[in-house]
């Protein structure tokens, strides 16, 4: 016998005994020692009683069908809107005069003792407001010139100005934002929501994703990641610029009718699999590839900009056929308007630290909102005349916010002005869905350092947004590893000083 024949009697031998240690009760005990003493603790330590409210009603041969929320929630869609990087509040609404009065000193050490930075070293210099501020609308909101246009609908979001964090680094501190996580592993909102409600349109994904600034955020894709829920939950990354989604269209020479033909082929293979191993994610899969079909058709015909009427390109400043911030707030009100149910949109470049002139306080910084500023007004004004703006909730705000004083990168001076990371107090807004038009809770000290009143957390965001579509963010749980997890941890309360 030769050489090659006796390696493949040996490969046959193995796949023979592998087959049968798979019915033998060593290998099943083997296998399920650890999930048969993660039940054996869960039922010591009482997880899961009392919580079967909670639980989703998950189809694993329709992961995206539509689900009603446990109690009728104010918001149908979210449009979250993430500036990555971190915008300095204090150049767009933490108007605070008495800092421009300390402009230049040294930073009092009381405000330096116990505290960590990401690059202040020594004692850096105070830096007072780089903008001019004015109030605006009936509620008197204090708004910056570097958002003019924002400024004329203050009456219609609801700032958060004492929100904090305990990160103080980009990457942990998106996830936290995203994932109720600052490590990896955990699911994004938007993977909780498409899990708690599905999607209103079985031919699109039930969570988008558009990024723009020529980089993703600094946390990668894990931050429109599914983490433990199944990964047909995960966000579907499309483009403004070129093929909507990478590797959507069919190979040359492959015509629909073949593709149909493959796609079927495929999902009676696991379904064969999946009678045999009895594995969720194997229905999920064969969603997957039948929502990727679907997808051909709609989402060019949604991805596409080109018909919006010319006003509404006015309005909103989008250049089509090119990759920017503006077209993807348009593409974000096409989406919720088709139904899908959250729609996040990332744009890097936020970091102004004063090293260079794109990332200075008084340069990059001024050019970054002028990018959001026409757009973001626009998106609040065209839902508001469609009728959607009572069932869409739009969030703003980054992942930190900026030092009142100026950074000082290893006890040296920068060449350009600019803020360093900062945890105790930043803003966010939101709009939509059951907020307090002309609303603002919280408030920071006469410097803009600490929260005085008023203070909230990342925690505290994820619950109000989950709260204004019919979840209770302390019984929505998924069980992983022997316990219910949930977003926002052990924390969080909803923000009722912002609904209406």
């Amino acid at each position: 016998m030769t050489q090659k024949e006796l390696h493949n009697q040996r490969l046959l031998r193995e796949a023979e005994r592998s087959v049968l240690q798979m019915h033998t009760r060593r290998h099943f005990i083997k296998e399920s020692a650890m999930g048969l003493g993660g039940l054996a603790l869960a039922a010591l330590f009482g997880c899961g009683k009392g919580n079967a409210s909670s639980q989703i009603a998950f189809d694993p041969a329709h992961p995206l069908a539509p689900k009603l929320p446990p109690f009728p929630g104010k918001a149908k869609s979210v449009i979250y809107l993430h500036m990555a990087g971190a915008p300095s509040q204090l150049e767009l609404f933490d108007y605070k005069p008495e800092l421009m009065k300390m402009d230049g000193q040294l930073c009092p050490q009381s405000l330096l003792e116990g505290k960590r930075f990401a690059f202040i070293r020594g004692v850096p210099k105070m830096l007072g407001p780089q903008a001019k501020f004015a109030q605006h609308g009936q509620s008197g909101a204090w708004v910056s010139e570097n958002m003019p246009h924002l400024a004329s609908i203050v009456d219609e979001v609801s700032f958060l100005k004492a929100v904090s964090t305990d990160q103080f680094n980009h990457a942990p501190a998106q996830l936290l934002v995203h994932t109720g996580s600052p490590r990896l592993g955990r699911p994004s909102i938007g993977s909780w929501v498409t899990y708690g409600l599905g999607t209103e349109n079985e031919k699109l994904p039930g969570f988008v994703v558009l990024t723009s600034g020529g980089r993703n955020p600094d946390a990668g894709k894990s931050v429109w990641g599914s983490g433990f829920l199944p990964s047909v939950y995960q966000g579907v990354q499309c483009r403004s610029e070129g093929a909507p989604v990478l590797f959507l269209n069919d190979p040359d020479g492959m015509g629909r009718d073949l593709r149909k033909a493959s796609i079927d082929a495929i999902s009676q293979v696991n379904a064969e699999e999946y009678k045999q191993y009895k594995d969720p994610e194997i229905l999920s899969r064969i969603s997957q590839y039948e929502m990727a079909y679907k997808m051909q058709i709609s989402v060019p015909e949604v991805m596409n900009i080109n018909d919006e009427p010319p006003y509404i390109h006015d309005m909103y400043g989008t250049k089509p056929g090119q990759a920017c911030f503006a077209n993807n707030v348009l593409l974000a009100r096409k989406l919720v308007e088709k139904g899908v149910r959250f729609v996040q949109l990332f744009d890097w470049g936020w970091d102004s630290h004063g090293t260079d002139a794109s990332l200075a306080i008084d340069v990059g910084f001024i050019n970054k909102c002028r990018q959001v500023d026409k757009c973001i007004t626009a998106l609040i004004l065209d839902l508001k005349q469609r009728g959607l703006l009572e069932e869409t909730l739009v969030v703003w705000g980054g992942e930190f916010g900026r030092t009142p004083m100026m950074e000082n990168r290893e006890g040296k001076q920068n060449p350009f002005k600019g803020r360093d990371h900062h945890t105790e107090a930043f803003t966010i807004w939101m709009a939509g869905a059951g907020i307090k038009k002309g609303g603002s809770y919280g408030e920071t000290d006469e410097i803009g350092y600490s929260a005085v009143s008023g203070k909230v957390d990342t925690f505290d965001i994820q619950a109000t947004i989950l709260n204004q579509l019919g979840f209770d963010h302390e019984q929505f749980t998924y069980d992983f590893q022997g316990r219910p997890f949930r977003l926002t941890d052990t924390k969080g309360k909803v923000i009722h000083e912002i609904l209406a």
